[in-house]
């Protein structure tokens, strides 16, 4: 299930205020002998964070599917997706890298519980289930309730430098695969992922290596295209080269090497000397706002979203506002 909503809710009280990890998502699989874990795409990712296969014994004698984040924390104590990028990529992490980058698995929504489905349950019911597993251990919590008004969250969110929340509606199901509004966002700052459609070099002593990456959305998820009978459109929104570093580039290198294309995957390319690629990857990109000419300023990458994929990625309101009518 994924956030459809945005911004807070008009009644509040009908709804409970989680914190926004940001970390990767994660469904984890828990029987006494141990627990599998699979990210967004379904993919099996329990070797990648294998100080979570505890979590089957410490649930024993009880048996679970729980939805949650896995995240690591940087040295202030807020999550860092930009640390978590040494973990997410690696299937078998050596002993140097489970102590240097530790992860918690926090979980947020219960959907199964001993031979019985919980999604049918409203929310308010599988929190109180949840909360019932104790769960407190050394790589796995439950994520809090926030007690306290929305406008109280957003002002101690921004004190904070987190990057946001999210609004619960209490009588809602859990709804596998859909993006529902009864989930909604609440950011503090602007931050989500965008697609690569192309890269340009750097300048100094990256003339010859990416300087920044071609960055754009979609303008219909997979269901409306269908429903409009049209293919989505990749709208270009600007160039990222804040927040590359080395060992990135090295990997977006072998990759684009691989996805390399002829022609722009944009419907408005930028009068800019890039090298185009087919848009597969996606990036997660922190900035401040979307001009009026529907670019983002002062982008900056935070690391890159194998979990998620690029023909999910749509335009929120902000951005469809700048290009309504193309």
């Amino acid at each position: 299930m994924l956030a459809g909503g945005k911004g807070i809710p008009p009644n509040p009280a009908a709804y409970q205020f989680e914190p926004k990890l940001d970390g990767q998502r994660i469904i984890a699989s828990s029987e006494p002998s141990g627990a599998i874990l699979t990210n967004r795409r379904g993919i099996d990712t329990t070797g990648t964070y294998p100080e979570l296969v505890g979590l089957g014994a410490a649930l024993a004698p009880h048996s679970a599917v729980l939805d949650g984040e896995v995240v690591t924390f940087n040295e202030k104590g807020q999550t860092s997706f930009q640390r978590l990028q040494r973990r997410m990529h690696v299937a078998q992490p050596t002993a140097e890298l489970l102590a240097e980058v530790p992860v918690v698995f926090v979980a947020f929504d219960i959907l199964w519980f001993d031979d019985e489905w919980l999604i049918g349950c409203p929310q308010h019911e599988r929190t109180r289930i949840l909360a019932t597993l104790g769960l407190k251990g050394p790589a796995w919590q439950t994520a809090p309730i926030l007690n306290a008004a929305p406008d109280e969250l957003v002002e101690a969110c921004r004190d904070l430098g987190l990057e946001g929340f999210m609004a619960k509606q209490l009588d809602a199901p859990y709804q596998p695969g859909k993006r529902s509004p009864a989930w909604s966002k609440i950011k503090c700052g602007r931050r989500r992922e965008f697609v690569v459609g192309g890269w340009s070099t750097g300048q100094g002593s990256r003339q010859s290596s990416i300087g920044s990456l071609a960055l754009g959305c979609y303008d219909l998820t997979p269901d409306e295209a269908e429903r409009r009978r049209r293919p989505p459109r990749l709208f270009y929104v600007g160039q990222a080269g804040s927040g590359l570093n080395e060992e990135m580039i090295r990997q977006l290198s072998r990759l684009f090497a691989q996805i390399k294309a002829p022609e722009s995957p944009f419907v408005n390319p930028p009068k800019l000397a890039l090298d185009w690629v087919q848009p597969l990857l996606v990036v997660e990109i922190a900035y401040t706002e979307v001009t009026e000419a529907g670019t983002l300023r002062q982008p900056s990458i935070k690391g890159m979203r194998t979990d998620v994929i690029a023909g999910d990625v749509t335009w929120d309101d902000e951005i469809a506002d700048r290009f309504l009518g193309s």
